[in-house]
This record gives structure tokens, sequence and C-alpha cells, in this order.
């Protein structure tokens, strides 16, 4: 058994597992799809006010929520793990080629091809560009807390997962808004240069900023039994954080969707092509480079999955509540949990093929 295999082993019992909150996220997430359509008929003015709470095009309450989805995530991460992205380059490279060279790129493409496309007959015309942008959104923010959960239920190594995340967020810090604004140019959608910096500093850099003081601090005072305490407590204000934000989504993009409820299923089509696409592809190329199963099975679930918070909260301040934008990245959220389950397994099932003629380290 290689060092980092048996470091997995030794460290299985201390990752983090599925809770039943997580295992049924599709289900919560439809159930606050429909508690916000039915209270956005409701209460209609109350979700415009709140709709209409924005500071340079950014909107307060959300950015509020969007902290306490990020922040609890963003505490688990050790950013001095970057030293040890040496040790397992070839996973590294993999997960990052993937990630910030292939996904974003080969969104737009589909999203060219599915909605500015083959669906545009049966999608309202005045938001082709706005969906097309939310998916662009969502592939350019890589997953980073539940990466952690995919990890432990393919047995991955724990290292790898770690500083691979740690690197992940300080590319994201530089490289998220270059990339959107590229791609949203690209597509001709007109870039709010002022609005995605200003979300690049509310969503990405203040978090993390403010995460890594707060872990440094329970380290600190308490060690690591404090910090687990920590992240313990907050574990369910994240979630619930997400949940309240799609009430308030949906509650403005109620009237849109029952009048067109087809348009979540078009938008849900290249969203999981891309997932087992990049997914496919990270997990093959690992394989060609003779990486380590314990390795290459988080490096695929890394490269497929989306940092789906940060995406609502980006489209929310570019585009606005009611867009296109917001919606296609609520799609995403909706179809995560379900469709990385199925990588998961796939991962699982094709361990022995993996290994069986995986070239030599």
């Amino acid at each position: 058994m290689s060092q980092s295999r048996a470091a997995a082993g030794a460290t299985s019992a201390h990752k983090p597992e599925m809770g039943a909150f997580e295992r049924f996220l599709t289900v919560w997430v439809a159930l606050c799809i429909i508690a916000g359509i039915v209270l956005g008929q409701l209460m209609p003015a109350v979700f415009h006010t709140i709709g209409d709470a924005t500071v340079a095009q950014v909107n307060m309450p959300v950015a509020v929520l969007v902290w306490l989805m990020i922040v609890p995530m963003l505490l688990k991460i050790d950013l001095s793990a970057l030293r040890e992205v040496g040790q397992h380059w070839r996973g590294i490279a993999c997960t990052v080629g993937v990630n910030w060279l292939v996904k974003p790129f080969s969104m737009a493409l589909l999203a060219w091809l599915f909605i500015a496309h083959l669906f545009r007959p049966y999608l309202p015309a005045e938001q082709i560009g706005s969906y097309t942008a939310g998916l662009i959104i969502l592939a350019a923010a890589p997953c980073t807390a539940m990466v952690f959960v995919w990890s432990n239920l393919v047995d991955g190594e724990p290292h790898f997962t770690l500083s691979q995340v740690a690197l992940n967020d300080t590319i994201m810090v530089v490289a998220f808004a270059p990339i959107v604004g590229l791609l949203l140019g690209l597509s001709s959608i007109a870039v709010p240069w002022e609005t995605l910096v200003l979300s690049v500093l509310l969503y990405i850099v203040v978090p993390v900023i403010a995460a890594q003081l707060w872990r440094r601090s329970s380290l600190a005072h308490g060690g690591a039994p404090a910090l687990n305490r920590t992240l313990k407590a907050l574990a369910p204000v994240s979630l619930c954080a997400l949940l309240l934000t799609l009430v308030l989504l949906f509650g403005l993009q109620g009237e849109q969707i029952t009048r067109q409820p087809v348009v979540i299923a078009l938008l849900a089509v290249p969203i999981v092509i891309q997932v087992y696409l990049n997914a496919g592809l990270a997990y093959w190329l690992n394989r060609k480079l003779g990486v380590e199963w314990c390795v290459a099975g988080p490096s695929a679930l890394i490269g497929a999955s989306n940092f789906f918070e940060l995406a609502v909260a980006t489209a929310i301040a570019l585009f606005g509540f009611q867009s296109g934008a917001a919606l296609a990245t609520v799609v995403g959220v909706l179809v995560e949990v379900p469709v990385m389950l199925s990588v998961v397994h796939i991962v699982r099932r094709t361990q022995p093929w993996y290994e069986r003629r995986r070239a030599p380290v």
C-alpha cells in the first residue's frame, strides 16, 4: 500500500460524512422552489422590496446570506495545505486543467449549442443571453465545500483534496472575474465590470480573509477541537442560508416558472452533460498519467462539481433576481447532488478497470 493510500485510510474516520440534510439537498431545494413560488404569489410586494435593496447593483440581503453560506465552508480550508501540492502534482494538474482551461469554455460551447440554437424555439427569446451567462458563471466557479463529501464517498486521499481545494480558492480570487468577463464578452453579453469586480471582492476575497482569520483565532484559542466545534455548529447555517436565498429567488421568479416549467428541464441538459464530460476527462487524464485511484476519484469529482453558492450570488449581482442567469445557476443547485452522486457511483464501480492498466507512477 502506498504512503498516500495509507494516509487516506488512516484519516478516513475523520473525513466528513454526508448527513441527511446534505443527502436530500435536492428535495429541500425542490421544497424551497415550491415555497418561493407560493409566497411570491401571496406576498409580491415583500419580495420586490427585498429585490430592490441594492448597493452598486449588489443585493445586500443576498450578500449577507451568501456570507452565511460561504464562510462556514471556507473555515474548513487550511491554506497552508498549498505546500502539499507538489506531492500530488499529476492529480493537481489534471484538476486545475479541467477546472480552469476546459470547464468554463466547454460550458460556453454547450450553452451556445443547446440554449442559443437547439432549444431556442422553446425558450423566451429575451432571456437567451441571460441563460447563457448564468451557465457560464456556474461553470467558472469550481466547487469547494461539497468536494469534501464527494471525496469521502470515494475514499479519496484527504491531503490531495485539501490542497486542491485550497489551490482552487487561491486561483478563484484572481481568475474568476477575467474568465467570466472573457466568455460573456465572446457571447456578446454586456459585462458590468464594476459589479463583477465588486462581486469577486464580496463573495470571494472578503469571505476567504474572514474565514482564515476566524480559523486562526479558533486554533489559537482552543486548537483543533475548538475549530471542529465551530464547524459543527455552523454546518446548518450554511445550507439554511442557501435555501433561504432560493426561496427569495423563486419568490421573484415564480411567475415566469409557472408559465414555462419546461425551461428548468432544458437548462439542466447542458449542466448534466458538462458534469459527466469534465468528470470523465479528469478521470481519464489521471489514469493516463498513472495517478493512484484514491487521487483520481476526488480529482474527477472536483473537476466536475460547481461552487453554486458563488454562482447564484454572482448571477443575481450581475443580472438581478428575476434574470434568466439567476435561474440557470439555481438549476445547477437542483441537479448538483443527484448527478454528483451518480458520478461517485461510476468512480467506485470502475476502480478495478482504473487500476488494471494504470501506468506506473
